[in-house]
């Protein structure tokens, strides 16, 4: 006869079973709530009433009041401004707090005023005295609008510590001004549809991340910036593109390891007269580029082409093709010059272009046989003599090997390898040979 077992933990006091909680990462701890309704009741959130006199006290007092506390925990905030800012008496704010045990903190500003009003966001690091203030590490801002850019602003300025800061679903933010002091390492910004300029300056920043359509981007004093992703799937967004707002953002780049980028954007620098060959900089440290855009053709494959010339260390080169990506109709360009391969047959650009001494790994994610990808490949093969691995998925997660085999051996090759697969090149001289990789 089994032992019935007895659960032990849930039987604890509900305090004790909070400050069990506590030792958890915010994302692992909110995953308790499902385990029962007693777990679940640690995350019911608690009303918290506020009234002061301006924002700028209103923040102190919330600081105050974070810093009191020990996550994780969650609170609803309902506050009142007795000079209003001139808000009606009825517009009182309410937006959820969230803290994790690491210094983190997430603020949804959910509930309250209902806006599409455009709004700007100014936040600068405090010079006062770091003692008085919360030792916050995280701060992640969901959802803010107009009515919360001062009380935002000023519980920034209240901590000293921050090391990340992500902005997100944020709608009619338009202009976004951060001078970070020493500490922040991370900054985040996504889905913000509204946003038209964004201005950064963070002296120890590492990693920059945006999702979203093109806005001006300016990064300042960030020498340590090593990590970027520019999530472009909404295009250009409302504001005209022009390549000469995009230049200084890419040399401000230019010494960063990793870099995520949307193809369409090359696409367009380079169909808009960008000769990346003949800028007055390199990415002398790119050691991995993140290449994503809902298809190859001839565009975006010249452009990727041109856009390697100035990556001589780079290693690693993903390629995803994601079909759920938009496509973006090219505004018509008065071009004065451009990259030579686009202009002529394919055999002069192989001869123009430098080699990929440093390309280790290419991998093509969502490969569909077409002819632009095989071109592709075979332009890489030339440029990356001594890479050691292409690989291949398809859409259905199936995964290949690449080697080039000249058709004289193409039949001996099958003989010997029967999970080899033969993908003919345009010109007939050789083919893919593709083998499927195991797990």
């Amino acid at each position: 006869m089994e032992t019935e077992r007895v659960d032990l933990i849930s039987g604890l006091p509900f305090e004790v079973l909070r400050r069990i909680v506590s030792f958890l990462p915010l994302k692992e701890a909110v995953r308790t709530s499902v385990l029962s309704t007693l777990w679940s009741g640690l995350w019911k959130p608690v009303q918290v009433n506020m009234e002061a006199d301006s924002n700028e006290n209103l923040a102190r007092e919330m600081a105050r009041f974070l810093r009191s506390r020990e996550g994780p925990q969650q609170w609803k905030f309902h506050l009142k401004i007795r000079e209003k800012d001139g808000l009606k008496m009825e517009d009182d704010l309410m937006f959820a707090a969230t803290m994790g045990a690491e210094e983190e903190l997430h603020l949804d500003f959910f509930g309250g005023i209902r806006t599409r009003d455009n709004f700007d966001l100014t936040l600068e690091s405090s010079c006062l005295s770091p003692s008085k203030y919360s030792c916050l590490k995280t701060l992640h801002l969901r959802s803010a609008n107009r009515f919360f850019q001062r009380l935002v602003s000023n519980l920034f300025s209240n901590f000293q510590f921050l090391e990340s800061l992500r902005l997100e679903n944020c709608c009619g933010l338009e202009n976004v001004d951060i001078k970070a002091n020493g500490y922040l390492q991370r900054f985040a910004m996504v889905d913000c549809p509204e946003t038209a300029s964004i201005t950064l300056s963070a002296l120890n920043l590492k990693s920059f991340r945006y999702r979203g359509a093109l806005p001006l981007i300016q990064l300042k004093n960030s020498p340590d910036l090593v990590d970027v992703i520019l999530d472009l799937r909404e295009g250009p967004g409302q504001i005209e593109f022009d390549c000469e707002d995009v230049l200084p953002l890419l040399e401000s780049l230019r010494d960063i390891e990793t870099l995520t980028i949307s193809s369409w954007l090359l696409e367009w620098l380079c169909t808009g007269g960008v000769i990346f060959g003949r800028l007055q900089f390199q990415f002398n440290r790119l050691k991995e580029l993140r290449w994503v855009g809902p298809q190859i053709d001839q565009p975006k494959r010249d452009s990727l082409a041109c856009f390697l010339d100035i990556l001589p260390v780079l290693e690693r080169l993903l390629l995803t093709i994601d079909q759920s990506c938009r496509q973006f109709q090219r505004p018509f360009f008065i071009q004065y010059w451009h990259e030579p391969h686009l202009w002529t047959e394919n055999s002069t650009a192989e001869s123009n272009a430098s080699q990929l001494n440093h390309l280790e790994v290419v991998r093509l994610v969502g490969f569909t046989d077409t002819e632009d990808e095989l071109l592709l490949m075979d332009h890489l093969l030339k440029r990356a003599f001594t890479a050691k691995s292409m690989i291949l998925t398809s859409p259905g997660n199936r995964s290949w090997w690449v080697a080039k085999i000249p058709c004289s051996q193409m039949k001996q090759t099958s003989r010997c390898h029967s999970k080899h697969i033969g993908i003919s090149f345009p010109d007939k001289r050789y083919f893919f040979g593709l083998r499927e990789q195991r797990e």
